[in-house]
């Protein structure tokens, strides 16, 4: 009889994520995959990512529809409210044997929220990662709470799972999926990414992601900050990925664009890259720039520097390839300056990535062939000795 493994995404970032794992299962024949597909990628303002996914060959089981026209506190909140309605019944129809969620937003949390009085194990993915400057932080750990298997990133993260009173039987060290992708997709060439996003990368190029910083109210102004540093370094070319559905993401947005428009000749941006096109990008240009967690995960790998900017991502795990700075305009100026120079890129020309060596699917894997389902779902807390 063979296992149904359901994999839970809300958002473009997510899905590039799991879907090295979610190959290794399609190709064992003792596994049926099944997809729930939720938030940003049934959004047209979003990009309608479902469609990337269904373009690599995934069936899409179950489409919940529950972003707002909203991006409030309140509009989050009712979006929850949405989700936790609609999982139930969607549980009810696929019936899985376990379910896998990344990470630490809010639809995974509603998701997994469910499954736990539906009685349906969860593996979770990413557990034990500290984000201070967003309230997923508080969620991340919730979700730990809820699960049955841990597939952490490095063994610091482990061991937080653990000091939460998991069972460190049920809590794996084994690398970051983000990896996977970097060292065993085929990155496009130059001249492809160039053709396909119609831009030439002959000067000085950062890749920009910038998020809300969720418990902070002051995102829209620490990010003109950021904008003042552009408007002053005419010279670099920037390329900006756009925000999440987080609170405030879509103020985030108009800004962009309103910046898109004042600086043409330089300045690009995109709703949805894809992990292809956004990892390829990431092999060509000079640097990484804001506050996503690619850039403290993923972008070590490639050798190049990353400024990390605020606190959204305060506590993670971050190579020495990472700048962190303040939101302010004379430290980031400072940090172009450094991880573009030739003496920061000789420091880091031979770092390793903290986050695993690209072979975390197939150690999941493993690991999920040896589990008995029915064993797991009921667990105690496991107290540390003292």
């Amino acid at each position: 009889m063979t296992k149904r493994i359901c994999f839970i995404t809300g958002s473009r970032a997510e899905y590039g994520l799991l879907k090295p794992l979610m190959d290794e299962f399609k190709k064992d024949t003792e596994y049926s995959i099944q997809l729930i597909v939720t938030g940003m990628h049934l959004s047209p303002e979003f990009g309608l990512t479902y469609i990337e996914i269904e373009n690599d060959g995934y069936f899409i089981n179950e489409k919940i529809e529950i972003l707002l026209s909203s991006d409030s506190k309140i509009g989050v909140s009712k979006a929850m409210g949405l989700a936790m309605i609609s999982f139930s019944e969607v549980y009810e129809r696929l019936k899985p044997d376990l379910l896998f969620g990344l990470g630490d937003r809010f639809e995974l949390f509603a998701a997994v929220s469910v499954a736990n009085v539906a009685n349906i194990p969860v593996a979770h993915l990413h557990g034990g990662e500290l984000t201070l400057g967003a309230f997923d932080e508080a969620f991340r750990h919730a979700i730990t709470k809820m699960s049955h298997l841990h597939f952490t990133a490095t063994e610091e993260y482990r061991e937080r799972v653990i000091q939460l009173g998991e069972n460190p039987k049920t809590v794996f060290n084994v690398g970051a999926l983000g990896v996977d992708n970097i060292k065993k997709v085929k990155l496009l060439t130059k001249n492809e990414i160039e053709d396909i996003l119609k831009i030439k990368l002959n000067k000085t190029t950062l890749l920009v992601t910038y998020h809300p910083e969720t418990r902070s109210e002051n995102s829209n102004n620490e990010f003109n900050e950021l904008l003042k540093v552009f408007d002053e370094l005419e010279n670099l070319q920037l390329i900006f990925t756009l925000p999440n559905a987080d609170c405030g993401g879509r103020k985030l947005i108009e800004i962009v664009k309103k910046f898109i428009d004042n600086n043409k000749n330089r300045a690009f941006a995109f709703t949805s890259l894809g992990q292809l096109k956004y990892l390829s990008l990431m092999k060509y240009v000079n640097g990484v720039i804001g506050n996503s967690s690619s850039g403290l995960i993923e972008t070590p790998t490639f050798k190049i520097g990353t400024i990390n900017i605020g606190d959204r991502q305060k506590g993670r795990i971050s190579a020495k390839s990472v700048v962190n700075v303040k939101v302010i305009k004379k430290e980031i100026v400072k940090a172009i300056n450094l991880i573009l120079s030739k003496e920061f890129k000789q420091k880091i020309s031979k770092i390793k990535n903290s986050y695993g060596d690209g072979n975390t699917a197939p150690r999941i894997k493993k690991i999920i062939d040896k589990t008995d389902f029915n064993k797991i779902i009921y667990k105690e807390f496991y107290d540390i000795s003292r």
